[in-house]
């Protein structure tokens, strides 16, 4: 008995601690996903440094209680998975969503980012939000617009002075 005991409370401080790393959580319910699926699931977030954990509701409970985090009481009634998004609050999430639009099983039941919970539709808007990849190559796109315009407006006016120049040579010959 305490040897189980002792596994819960390693499992809980594990959770607290997985939870203090995260830039984002996702809590699912995933009652009636195969297995294969939820293995296919695993490995798609790993490669986004993202984790998929299923665990007991109470363990759940107590690791997000340890954390000062709660969420819906209904919640509980389901069996839950969570996923914790390491590197990125968005790829995660994306990832997820992608993943639920084709397996119905699969129902995001709400988040967290840091110690604020997000309802479903704010973690569905999430999902929409680009990468940080994306949203870096627009900022450079943008600032780089402008350079590549001023540099064909420079050149074409060094090509207009050549062309003066050119015919200047024509005449004098």
């Amino acid at each position: 008995m305490a040897k189980t005991r002792e596994m819960k409370e390693k499992l809980v401080k594990e959770y607290s601690e997985k939870i203090g790393l995260a830039k984002s959580i996702v809590v699912l319910d995933y009652k009636g996903l195969k297995v294969k699926d939820s293995e296919e699931l695993r490995g798609k977030l790993l490669e986004n440094g993202s984790e998929l954990v299923v665990t007991k509701n109470s363990l759940l409970k107590l690791a997000l209680k340890e954390r000062g985090i709660d969420i819906p009481k209904e919640h509980y009634t389901k069996p839950l998975a969570i996923t914790f998004s390491y590197q990125d609050e968005v790829q995660g999430v994306k990832e997820l969503d992608a993943f639920a639009k084709k397996h119905e099983e699969l129902e995001v039941m709400g988040g967290f980012m840091g110690d604020e919970y997000l309802e479903v539709d704010r973690v569905k808007a999430l999902a929409a939000l680009p990468s940080k990849e994306e949203l870096y190559a627009k900022v450079v796109g943008t600032i780089a617009a402008p350079l590549s315009g001023m540099l064909n407006v420079l050149s074409g006016n060094i090509r207009g002075l050549v062309n003066v120049l050119n015919q200047v040579k024509e005449q004098k010959n």
